[in-house]
């Protein structure tokens, strides 16, 4: 609002100027959401025909996913398909021009469906095998299970990832800055007019206009999140049970959807690897550390700054949040539990539009931190508060509250609530709610872009930039270093948890014994 009345400018006027901007965001957005809801199902649904073993290495690789920097697709969009990529001039010695909406759409596409995906296994998973056994013992064939049983109890999950999916097209700035070329859109316009042009003003009407849709798909994502919440139809051990019999039409057509959507992972993921450790010699290519070696004057002590950042959010964010859910479920606090529904607001707006907010907020005293490390960390630290409550309630609600009773009717305090009962009781919500936050760190850009000043990159920033310079090998080797990082901390977690999962199952056992 403060945009507004500094230029002086109607927002009518604003968008009847910028309508065919509006009409490019809303049509590539559309497209997205349809294409990638069609690949994120079928997914789902051909999940239900694998065996258990094959269930793991698929879920590992769409998590796997999740830790890549956001325009990743981008670069990998470039690398196979561009003037000079592997598949279009290499393979089929083509010259053609990549950049546009197509692109857009397939990268946005790709990004999405494995996010989405993973949210729809998540209730798949939860299905109790007797409702399956039960339709099949009254003779139901495969395709009347699906459409009967297990697509009805998808349903509030697949509105919500479709809400999502429209969401972060809308906000997506990084994939058509990178591969979007002449074909402009609201979220890559609000981007140029800070990065380009300075006008602050310009992109703050921007992303008003973004917002507008994102809090009408945040009302609708709180009632249908609170559908998929007080449904509980699922086992404790979250097995699917036997699989689904191989028949019926709607098998195939998931099988093919699925084997070209992990295809296209593989190719990403494949050109990525084969970038960051080869170079092209002779039209072939060869082992080489030189894209290794060319990455160096780039990173310098980024690498070492972006752990130590994301450190810091993941500790802050999961005690944040633990402190949020301690207070609104256990306490039944009703400012805190609409202090977590605003939690949500900076997963569903776009990031850009929060950047934006902070450059206003912190930029004149007495909160002038603009272009400090601390304003940075805050605002990463909130940007992923959203799916860390969501972690920490998963947890607390496996804590029966008598404990809390407990310890109150024996004359304990909140102290002895949170040291007895509620910090032992979640720890492992806690590592995985930090692991979360880590992550999220790690692979964001579109919060802190505007926030960060030189000499205080990260290595998203650091990749986006040399993305657009051209420079994509070295783009490769600061994408599988943010990967490789990612996964070793994710191991390290699990790891801890596996730890301490077998230390209690040592005491537990250690009186029999005796």
């Amino acid at each position: 609002m403060q945009s507004l009345s500094e230029t002086g400018q109607k927002i009518t006027d604003f968008w009847s100027e910028n309508f065919v901007l509006t009409q490019h965001s809303v049509v590539v957005a559309l497209i997205t959401m349809v294409l990638s809801l069609i690949f994120s199902v079928a997914v789902t649904i051909n999940f239900a025909f694998l065996s258990k073993q094959k269930q793991k290495i698929l879920r590992l690789f769409l998590l796997v996913t999740m830790v890549s920097p956001p325009f990743v697709t981008s670069l990998a969009y470039i690398t196979l398909f561009g003037r000079r990529g592997m598949i279009t001039h290499d393979l089929l010695q083509l010259t053609i021009n990549p950049y546009g909406p197509q692109g857009i759409i397939l990268m946005q596409t790709l990004s999405f469906t494995s996010l989405n995906a993973l949210v729809l296994i998540g209730l798949l998973k939860k299905i109790e095998p007797s409702m399956i056994n039960s339709a099949r013992s009254l003779g139901a064939k495969t395709d009347a299970i699906i459409k009967d049983v297990i697509f009805p109890l998808l349903r509030p999950g697949i509105v919500v990832v479709t809400l999502i999916s429209f969401i972060r097209s809308l906000a997506d700035f990084q994939t058509s800055t990178i591969i979007g070329g002449s074909f402009k859109m609201l979220a890559s316009e609000g981007y140029f007019a800070v990065i380009s042009f300075g006008d602050i003003h310009r992109a703050a009407l921007i992303n008003l206009t973004l917002a507008i849709p994102a809090l009408i798909g945040f009302f609708l994502y709180i009632k249908y999140d609170r559908d998929i919440s007080s449904v509980h139809h699922g086992t404790a051990s979250g097995e699917l049970g036997i699989p689904l019999s191989k028949k019926g039409f709607i098998f195939p057509i998931t099988a093919v959807l699925s084997l070209l959507f992990y295809l296209a992972l593989l190719l990403q993921y494949g050109s990525i690897i084969i970038n960051a450790i080869t170079v092209k010699n002779m039209g072939h290519f060869q082992l080489s550390w030189q894209p290794l070696i060319a990455s160096k004057i780039y990173l310098n002590d980024t690498i070492f700054r972006t752990i130590i950042y994301s450190i810091i959010a993941g500790l802050l964010g999961s005690l944040i949040s633990l402190f949020i859910i301690y207070y609104g479920q256990v306490r039944n606090s009703k400012w805190m539990r609409l202090i977590e529904m605003i939690g949500t607001f900076p997963y569903i707006l776009p990031g850009t539009f929060f950047g934006l907010g902070y450059l206003y907020a912190f930029s004149k005293p007495p909160l002038a931190i603009t272009g400090t490390t601390a304003i940075v960390v805050i605002n990463v630290i909130f940007k992923q508060v959203a799916f860390a409550t969501k972690a920490a309630k998963a947890s607390v609600n496996q804590v029966h509250p008598i404990y809390f009773q407990t310890v109150h009717d024996l004359g304990g305090t909140v102290l002895n609530e949170w040291n007895d009962v509620f910090f032992p009781m979640t720890k492992q919500g806690f590592a995985l709610t930090f692991l979360n936050g880590f992550i999220s760190t790690m692979t964001t850009i579109g919060s802190i872009i505007f926030l960060v000043h030189p000499g205080q990159n990260l290595m998203t920033l650091v990749m986006f930039d040399v993305v657009q310079r051209g420079e994509y090998q070295v783009a490769a080797v600061i994408a599988c270093m943010i990967i490789l990082i990612c996964v070793i901390m994710a191991g390290i977690v699990f790891l801890l948890i596996h730890l301490s999962e077998r230390s209690k199952k040592h005491v537990s056992l250690s009186p029999r014994l005796n």
